[in-house]
């Protein structure tokens, strides 16, 4: 034992002695913490880390490096659950190790936070009759994902036990007899899903039968990751229980079905939108989720610039007139519009709106869900509104042209009214309406202002690397020569993404004479984008790039969701 002692000395000393050449850290601190591994008996890299010398991601790869062992990142990685069925969690724990897969010639791959504890490897070795194989993780990253991996997976392994002692065998051809949406092993795989995403801080779940297998995806900061597969036997018995919850007939699997799911998990109340719609091998289920506490809701949390949050305010201050917000599903616009409402909630003004659905309930303000089955449609809610003194109205979308000539009369009327418009930019919804049967006149003289807009990922502030633009693409671009920018790394932090969060950039284009005359003429939008802009518009781009250029996202990020 004492040389093995003095190996493992060696070899940290050597670590140490790299992390000095390397400029991580000082010949001081070094000795400092060698001193101090003498009576701690902690390891090398685990007293650089508390000390805050070195980050463990920095550790991981210089390890990685030194070792010659790949450096993992579980949060692109799925293990296979037979890997993890052969180390049992706590042993898995313990070890602060995660096992990833079997390979061939009876290997099993396993994550570590230190590769260089050889016991903890042998135990692995012993309990498992296999030869191991070893990459580096960081104890962050095995200690938050030991939990997501264990408890689905441990969801999973009960759920096909139940699946086939009920049925005797595992047999696709008559999926949709075995299970049942009540065993207590399914409803424990739901609910592991839900609890995940809203661990994940995901705004969407997929639920995907395919061949063999049902995938289920998270959608986490815009982009979707893998989360786990199933075998598609399981995939009825999901999808019903899914439907038992959110209250949607679970005899019909033959036309798309909506419905609400409301779950407390994680001291959080969470209100799920099912949507589900038939595929030639079963029901695929998308759940959105909304997390009230974690909503962005408030003008001070949308991304505005101070020029623009100033605009916004002297715009809904208007007695009445239409404001309509675009851009395409999933870029914030009901986010943007509840942040209004917020703003103008007031007890001497009554607030009304109609949606379809209800995403964010709100303290003072009248909300009215669409129910088309029972004949409330958006124009005929929204002529029962007109007929309850309201001062401010919002209409979740502007989807016909009935709609559209009854908000147009609302706000002719003396009310203020918001709504939502699919368009690429703001010029493109005074064509659109008039595109949808309103009269020109009735557009210039009731709309008051547009506000375009699209959600872009923030880099994360942990691994965003600053670099200085090439002089052609600044100029391409628009921006000055030499600008410094920051570009995404990726780290345990970010998923491995470089991005962290999401924040808005906008184009508010205010209703003033000119551009009145301009729609009175049925100009098209880019005449009308022109005046704007020389008026003192900001395009989408030019808002993504004044984020750019102050490190909140990456060039890229503002090119691929904007219109040059």
């Amino acid at each position: 034992m004492a040389d093995e002692k003095e190996t493992n000395g060696q070899i940290q000393f050597r670590l140490g002695d790299l992390l000095v050449s390397m400029g991580l850290i000082s010949d001081e601190d070094l000795k400092k913490v060698l001193s101090e591994q003498k009576y701690s008996k902690k390891r090398l890299g685990e007293i650089l880390v508390a000390k805050q010398l070195l980050s463990e991601r920095v550790l991981a790869e210089v390890l990685s490096r030194q070792l010659r062992i790949p450096l993992i990142s579980l949060a692109r990685y799925r293990p296979m659950g037979e890997a993890l069925r052969l180390v049992p969690e706590n042993v898995a724990r313990r070890l602060e190790l995660v096992p990833l897969a079997i390979l061939d010639n009876n290997r099993l791959m396993i994550a570590m936070a230190d590769p260089l504890n050889v016991l903890a490897i042998d135990e692995v070795r012993i309990l498992t009759g296999m030869d191991v194989e070893v990459g580096i993780a960081t104890s962050m990253e095995i200690f938050r994902d030991l939990d997501k991996f264990y408890q689905v997976q441990g969801s999973l392994d009960d759920a096909m036990v139940e699946v086939v002692e009920a049925s005797g065998s595992v047999d696709l051809d008559r999926e949709g007899k075995a299970a049942s949406a009540d065993d207590a092993p399914v409803v424990k795989l739901v609910n592991s899903i839900m609890e995940q995403a809203v661990r994940e801080a995901a705004s969407d779940i997929h639920i995907e039968p395919f061949e063999k297998v049902t995938r289920v995806r998270y959608r986490v900061d815009g982009s979707l990751f893998d989360a786990i597969d199933f075998t598609r036997k399981l995939h009825p018995a999901v999808s019903s229980r899914i439907k038992i919850m959110a209250n949607i007939d679970i005899s019909e699997k033959r036309r798309p079905q909506d419905g609400r799911i409301l779950i407390k998990t994680l001291n959080k109340n969470i209100d799920l939108r099912v949507s589900t719609l038939p595929t030639i091998y079963g029901e695929k289920v998308v759940l959105r989720l909304l997390d009230q506490s974690n909503a962005m809701v408030g003008l001070e949390k949308l991304g505005l610039e101070q020029a623009d949050r100033e605009l916004v305010d002297k715009i809904i201050g208007s007695p009445y007139g239409i404001v309509l917000v675009t851009g395409p599903t999933g870029s914030g616009k009901s986010t943007t519009l509840y942040s209004v409402l917020e703003r103008l909630s007031k007890p001497e003004v009554n607030i009304i709106t109609v949606e379809d659905p209800v995403e964010y309930t709100m303290t003072g303000i009248n909300q009215i869900q669409v129910n088309e089955k029972a004949g409330l449609t958006f124009s005929e809610a929204l002529r029962s509104i007109l007929r309850q003194d309201p001062d401010k109205i919002m209409v979740g979308e502007i989807r016909d042209l009935e709609t559209a000539q009854l908000a147009v009369r609302a706000a002719l009327t003396g009310h203020l009214v918001l709504s939502t418009l699919h368009t690429n930019d703001a010029p493109s919804a005074t064509v659109r309406l008039i595109e949808m049967g309103i009269a020109p006149f009735l557009v210039s003289s009731s709309l008051i202002a547009v506000v375009a807009q699209r959600l872009i990922r923030k880099l994360c502030e942990h691994c965003k690397q600053e670099y200085e633009l090439p002089d052609k693409i600044a100029e391409e671009v628009g921006l000055p020569k030499g600008t410094v920018v920051f570009k995404p790394v990726g780290c345990e932090i970010c998923r491995g993404t470089g991005y962290k969060g999401r924040s808005g950039i906008y184009e508010i284009m205010k209703v003033d004479e000119d551009i009145q005359n301009l729609i009175l003429e049925g100009s098209a939008g880019h005449r009308i984008q022109h005046e704007a802009i020389k008026k003192g518009m900001i395009t989408l781009r030019d808002s993504g790039l004044i984020k750019v250029r102050d490190g909140v996202t990456s060039l890229e990020e503002v090119l691929q969701v904007t219109l040059s």
